[in-house]
């Protein structure tokens, strides 16, 4: 099974990358132990961004090795039909949206995808389109 990985929880630099980390985020454990149920992790690279920049400020170190098991999204072309679907289901801001609209770029049939996120809202936008969320 395929899971969509986008969290406000980083990762432990010194673990892999089926460990999720949060900073004071209650959901961070559970998150790490559903992650090791799947066979295939997708992110869309800005997670990359995302967790470089949470690692920076908290003064973590971040290894490549980090992302081994992970494969990226890199979309080759506008994802504007995505991205309206996804706004047609609810409200994001920008990264949200985004990584909403690349995990729909990889499936036609969103249910066949869990969708893991600790943010509310993206995660009640996700379930509107059909991911597991």
């Amino acid at each position: 099974m395929w899971v969509w990985f986008k969290s406000r929880a980083i990762f432990r630099p010194e673990t892999s990358p089926s460990r999720p980390y949060s900073f004071g985020e209650s959901d961070g454990p559970p998150m790490a132990r559903r992650l090791e149920e799947f066979s295939r992790r997708l992110a869309s690279n800005l997670l990359e961004a995302e967790l470089r920049a949470a690692c920076a400020r908290e003064r973590l170190g971040l290894s490549d090795s980090l992302f081994a098991n992970l494969t990226w999204v890199f979309p080759d072309r506008s994802l504007g039909p995505e991205l309206d679907r996804v706004l047609n289901a609810g409200y994001l801001r920008g990264a949200d949206l985004w990584h909403i609209a690349c995990a729909l770029y990889v499936t036609r049939t969103p249910r066949d995808i869990w969708f893991l996120t600790l943010d509310e809202r993206q995660r009640l936008v996700a379930a509107e389109l059909g991911f597991r969320a």
